[in-house]
């Protein structure tokens, strides 16, 4: 950790670097790893490449297309599916079992490390074909792009055309969550970082950041330790409804039943002006 510029110099980090002021080396661990992002799911192949174990990518390959048989082949093998179009479009139809990052997103790489089980073949499916190149590209900055076995030429039409059963995963505005839960109790799940929960949160609602939802991150998986009902209906919120459309396709995959992506989440929840608590339980928004 250095003190922020662009060049320095050892002299200049030792005089003004508050970490090389800390002389103990337990503190000095602790004040290193604090605040520090989770790592990817694959880490250990990003140590093997910096130390020259596994060769750099020095082009990234071309995708592979593949066709709808051949994706339900490899997913009868082990296989992933990324499905990287947006959660409305996602939830309007996905093959069962695949795993929704959107490739908008910043931390579309990254996001696919934590979600995806280190040693599973992945394959892409986009809006359009083209980004499915895009998709390696990104994924090659993590050494990920060496796991993409292809990607489903045509997309989500093309595995319908097969005559493929596709999922659904119901939207739900703000306005529909909060009518629901003064009538019926419907369970809320909260799946954004600490500081956002602590700005501003549904009271009563569960809280588990998205990425403590996989073994390979948290073993065992925090979301089986949540009090919730896989047969009761589930709204999943995050800021603006990408990570709980990511939260929920783990969750489809753990067996839950009943499940909502609350759209522009929570975001959108404080837009209208209805309550929040903050991290004491205190109302924070009225």
């Amino acid at each position: 950790m250095t003190s922020g510029k662009v060049a320095t110099t050892v002299g200049y980090e030792r005089r003004f670097n508050d970490s090389l002021k800390i002389k103990d080396k337990d503190r000095f661990v602790r004040y290193m790893q604090d605040d520090q992002p989770l790592k990817p799911a694959n880490i250990l192949n990003i140590v093997a490449t910096n130390q020259g174990k596994i060769p750099l990518t020095k082009q990234i390959p071309k995708a592979t297309p593949l066709t709808a048989s051949q994706v339900t082949e490899m997913m009868g093998d082990g296989a992933v599916v990324v499905d990287g179009r947006s959660s409305a479009t996602f939830g309007a139809g996905h093959i069962p079992g695949s795993i929704n990052v959107q490739l908008s997103s910043s931390e579309f790489e990254q996001r696919v490390g934590w979600m995806t089980p280190d040693d599973a073949p992945l394959i892409l499916l986009m809006d359009h074909d083209e980004e499915a190149q895009e998709a390696i590209y990104k994924m090659a900055f993590i050494a990920l792009n060496t796991r993409v076995a292809g990607y489903l030429v045509g997309g989500i039409d093309a595995w319908m055309e097969a005559g493929n059963h596709a999922e659904c995963v119901q939207q739900m505005d703000v306005h529909d969550l909060h009518h629901k839960l003064s009538v019926n109790g419907l369970q809320v799940l909260d799946v954004r970082d600490s500081e956002e929960w602590d700005e501003g949160h549904i009271e009563k609602a569960h809280f588990l950041p998205f990425t403590r939802m996989v073994p390979q991150l948290t073993s065992p998986a925090q979301l089986d330790t949540l009090n919730l009902q896989k047969e009761q209906h589930v709204a999943v919120t995050c800021a603006t409804g990408k990570r709980s459309s990511t939260a929920i396709s783990i969750m489809k995959r753990k067996g839950f039943k009943h499940l909502y992506n609350v759209t522009g989440g929570m975001e959108a929840w404080e837009a209208a002006g209805f309550p929040m608590l903050d991290g004491e339980g205190n109302v924070c928004n009225i």
